[in-house]
């Protein structure tokens, strides 16, 4: 290991101890409070994809540092801040700028966000995390944690959280419109890239503008193909969550707010065909929640939530005429409550009460939740959700409302979503066949027993040989509880690691 990513790991594990280390920028400003006008001295952390939408919507800051381990993908990212500090590694960017450095933004693969937002979170940076906040359940719950020891201001990158959808839909449920809510569908146009895949094989060169080794970052070695990156990472286990990780932080998080939802008491999965290397292409999770003490003027009992991707949809509502959308292209939400139903786009967009006609005669319940500033406006041509960060991270500690989506509701509200991966590897085809138990305090399965096992697939090709169908497709056994508790963990390969998890 070179000496620079030495003295970060040192560094870092001072940080872990419990020592804040505090940015020049910020040392003499009011005792860590930085003035609303005074600039934040931003690093992005994964800046050629959506990475350089949040740095476009953070740039009212200083953007100082920019990292990322694909050049090329990166370079237009480069060009729009000519005066950043450009790196590959992480850790050497923080080893070279750490002192200099208030906060970051992680717009990298799901397998990376944990590693690189935990150790910035334990030398005091504030963090601002693209979806899936993490790619496992103890992760979330890792900088859930880390981020309330260390007192730094967090935001999820699930930009619908800042907006007044949202709030309506929970301030609808809150009053009673629909009854008690006891069932919710969700659902989504994703993947749009390709999943159910074999493991890429082939001798390729890596691009000489691409790290290789720090793509793979703590995941298990491999050769390199293109089929990896950039962005269809998103369609392989170990790099990515699928379309449900990268959606549902998106389409669940309204009935998340407004149901008042923590962990699920149980999960189940059925899918397309899956195998070691890729999610399906089509999926439906259920999740079931115990009954939660009562919000507003009704009751919040048990209740059943269904996630369906991959053109795979919820049964048709009979109160929507023929010709009616339901939801919107990109997916939706149905909340089916004890009196009547509400119905939303991706995003929670235009909430409407069902049948639609009951709209002509509704009267909007009275405001009651804090809206953020730009929340009313078009989710992809205002800033609210990255400015509402910023302004948290300018706040004292001590007196700070925290942004929408700050890992004490963000965190809880991933390890639910990554919950979902867990049952499609677990409970799908070739799986346990039943319906997984899960207790979510000690983030672990009941009903998984230590003599259980999976099969799961290893090979699957087709050919016609001779005018003759030819089928080659192979399982491998794994111990299931074995396999739970590393899809629950992650191990973390190639002198990766995590900072240790604080007490509760």
């Amino acid at each position: 290991m070179d000496s620079s990513r030495r003295s970060f790991l040192k560094k870092a594990a001072i940080g872990a101890a419990g020592i804040t280390i505090v940015p020049n920028t910020i040392l003499g400003k009011a005792h860590g409070h930085t003035s609303p006008g005074d600039k934040l001295n931003i690093a992005g952390i994964g800046v050629g994809g959506m990475g350089r939408r949040n740095l476009a919507n953070m740039k009212s800051e200083n953007i100082v540092a920019l990292c990322d381990v694909d050049w090329k993908y990166a370079a237009k990212t480069f060009k729009d801040y000519p005066k950043a500090r450009q790196f590959k590694d992480w850790r050497e960017m923080f080893d070279t700028m750490g002192k200099s450095i208030d906060a970051v933004m992680v717009a990298t693969p799901d397998h990376t966000h944990a590693g690189v937002a935990a150790h910035a979170i334990t030398l005091g940076k504030h963090a601002y995390v693209q979806k899936p906040l993490t790619h496992s359940v103890y992760e979330s719950r890792l900088l859930t944690r880390l981020a309330k020891k260390h007192q730094v201001a967090t935001q999820m990158g699930n930009q619908g959280n800042s907006f007044d959808w949202c709030r309506r839909i929970a301030e609808w449920v809150e009053s009673g419109v629909i009854g008690e809510v006891y069932e919710a569908h969700c659902w989504t146009d994703r993947p749009i890239w390709p999943q159910g895949l074999s493991e890429p094989k082939g001798d390729h060169a890596v691009p000489g503008t691409l790290d290789w080794d720090l793509f793979i970052g703590p995941a298990a070695k491999r050769p390199y193909n293109p089929a990896y990156t950039p962005w269809n990472w998103r369609g392989f286990w170990d790099f990515g969550t699928g379309a449900l990780g990268d959606m549902a932080c998106h389409i669940m998080d309204p009935l998340y707010w407004a149901l008042d939802l923590k962990y699920p008491v149980s999960v189940s999965a059925s899918s397309t065909l899956s195998n070691l290397y890729s999610p399906p292409q089509a999926q439906v999770v259920t999740y079931r929640f115990p009954a939660r003490a009562p919000k507003g003027k009704v009751n919040m009992p048990e209740v059943k939530v269904y996630w369906y991707d991959g053109g795979l949809l919820p049964d048709r509502p009979e109160e929507l005429k023929d010709g009616e959308m339901m939801g919107d292209s990109n997916g939706g939400i149905i909340l089916v409550g004890t009196k009547g139903k509400i119905m939303t786009g991706c995003y929670g967009m235009n909430p409407t009460l069902l049948p639609t006609s009951l709209m002509a005669d509704f009267t909007e319940p009275d405001p009651t939740l804090p809206r953020v500033k730009g929340g009313n406006g078009d989710i992809w041509s205002t800033n609210a959700h990255e400015q509402d960060w910023i302004r948290a991270a300018k706040e004292s500690a001590g007196s700070r409302k925290e942004a929408s989506s700050n890992f004490q509701f963000s965190g809880p509200f991933n390890e639910m979503v990554v919950m979902g991966v867990l049952a499609t590897r677990l409970s799908g085809l070739q799986g346990l066949h039943r319906e997984l138990q899960w207790d979510g305090e000690e983030m672990k399965f009941t009903n998984i027993s230590p003599s259980d096992k999976i099969k799961i697939v290893t090979v699957d090709e087709y050919a016609v040989i001779d005018g003759d169908p030819r089928f080659d497709r192979r399982f491998a056994e794994f111990n299931a509880l074995e396999m739970a508790n590393e899809w629950i963990n992650h191990t973390y390969h190639n002198g990766f690691t995590l900072p240790a998890m604080p007490k509760k």
